[in-house]
């Protein structure tokens, strides 16, 4: 995963840790000290934001907290990266922004390593499942997703299932190699859905049993969900090429990062 300067934007000083292949946000931290070790996807790595929540709280702490967000990663991410779940287990306290169930490889589909929104491969079972689908031309997880509930709704629905069980499985396996100090954060617009059957609202598919059922392998669970006045600043208070406004404005905004560094930094001041 390469991550470049944009032009005329932000430079997100790209570094790596130890033997990870992975790129991670920088400037490095120096871990020979006690650390923070923050593991999410694009809103933790905090794309088109000059100081996304984990430097706020690394400021607010007085101690290095390591961004080892990937942009649209998942548990697969670390899962498939011993090294850098070695430097996260390492670390004093654990946070570990909640992602979607569809990016991660499951009994239908496939995902790419370390870009976990990307769609690899149909799996036989899913093939069977839906066989009036080419996927041929399918790249995104997103898309195949909306694809397949598109062509049949009921057969998607049983997809989603196994994708639920999947993701609890893999942030079951992720937790373990933590350090028993871990926080799961919940960065979206609003609070866990009782239910959530569909790629809308973000994280997709993930609702309130299932946080419920990962309770117990976590210290704390914190919610960080933005006040209007800082939704209302996206994408005003982001840096980012015109060609990519689309995408920033999927993304939390700083303000909305300074709210979630306030929500997350008296947990993390408990655990330390």
């Amino acid at each position: 995963m390469s991550i470049p300067a944009e032009a005329g934007g932000l430079d997100y000083f790209p570094c790596r840790y130890g033997a990870s292949k992975a790129v991670f946000r920088g400037p490095k931290r120096d871990l020979t000290q006690p650390y923070v070790a923050v593991l999410g996807g694009s809103p933790t790595f905090g794309k088109y934001v000059a100081r996304p929540y984990p430097a706020l709280v690394e400021a607010a702490l007085g101690r290095p907290v390591a961004n080892l967000a990937g942009l649209n990663a998942g548990p697969d991410f670390y899962l498939s990266d011993p090294a850098a779940l070695d430097i996260a287990g390492r670390a004093q306290v654990a946070v570990v922004q909640v992602t979607g169930a569809e990016a991660l490889s499951n009994p239908f589909y496939s995902v790419h390593s370390r870009r976990n929104d990307r769609f690899l491969v149909a799996m036989p079972d899913l093939r069977a499942l839906f066989p009036q689908v080419d996927f041929t031309d399918i790249h995104f997880t997103r898309h195949l997703l909306q694809v397949l509930e598109r062509s049949d709704a009921q057969a998607h629905a049983q997809v989603v299932v196994v994708l639920k069980q999947a993701w609890l499985d893999r942030m079951r396996r992720l937790m373990a190699r933590l350090p028993r100090r871990r926080i799961l954060l919940w960065v979206a617009d609003a609070g866990p859905p009782l239910r959530a059957e569909t790629l809308d609202p973000a994280p997709p598919f993930i609702d309130r049993a299932m946080l419920d059922a990962l309770r117990p392998e976590v210290s704390d669970l914190v919610l960080a969900t933005p006040s209007p006045g800082a939704r209302a600043l996206q994408p005003l208070d982001m840096t980012y090429p015109e060609t990519e406004a689309a995408q920033a404005a999927c993304l939390p905004g700083a303000a909305v990062h300074a709210e979630v560094a306030e929500r997350l930094l008296p947990a993390l001041q408990r655990l330390m």
